[in-house]
């Protein structure tokens, strides 16, 4: 039985976002500054390296609990959503919401921002309504919305840093996806149907 690379965009992402982690931990090469974003005002608007972090900054990690408690979801999650949408599109899906995120939080917010979390947001509620049918609202979606959005709102103030922004804004853009993809570019075409 050969191991299978099956959901590449996933993967790599693991991939990349573990070795940023393993050489600030073990080798002491910090390369936080490439992989986060300043808050308002600390980023310059003519350093081509500021618009590199703002895509960049989900692969940073403070620590390895930080790193598994976002890439335990995204392993659990990416390959369903991947085999879901495509590759390409899930890619699509994470740069959006990475950028989404960093711009955010650069205009909005003083304190910096690296992780995963809001990709995780955003899996979690583009995978609650992964069966979506026009004109309906499916239960699951509502229910992760109370449970993990309301979660955050209700942590807003809280001195923890942790950006409770990013998750909300990841989930957004979860949900926007969720709803906006063209479900006829992602369905299946019947055997019938080719004859």
């Amino acid at each position: 039985m050969k191991i299978q690379y099956n959901a590449p965009v996933t993967l790599t992402f693991t991939f990349i976002s573990a070795a940023f982690i393993t050489l600030k931990t073990f080798l002491y090469i910090d390369l936080t500054a490439f992989f986060s974003v300043g808050g308002f005002g600390s980023m310059s608007l003519f350093s081509p390296l500021t618009y590199f972090r703002l895509f960049s900054h989900v692969i940073g990690h403070g620590s390895w609990e930080h790193f598994m408690g976002n890439f335990t979801y995204i392993l659990l999650l990416g390959p369903i959503l991947e085999e879901k949408y495509g590759s390409k599109q899930l890619l699509y899906m994470i740069l959006m919401t990475a950028f989404v995120t960093g711009m955010i939080n650069a205009v909005f917010l003083s304190s910096g921002l690296l992780g995963a979390s809001g990709v995780v947001f955003m899996f979690i509620l583009l995978s609650s309504i992964v069966n979506v049918q026009k004109g309906k609202l499916p239960l699951t979606f509502v229910l992760i919305v109370i449970l993990f959005i309301g979660q955050e709102l209700l942590s807003v103030f809280d001195d923890d840093n942790i950006s409770q922004l990013a998750h909300i804004v990841g989930g957004i853009c979860g949900a926007i996806f969720g709803f906006g993809i063209d479900r006829r570019s992602t369905k299946k075409i019947s055997p019938s149907k080719l004859t």
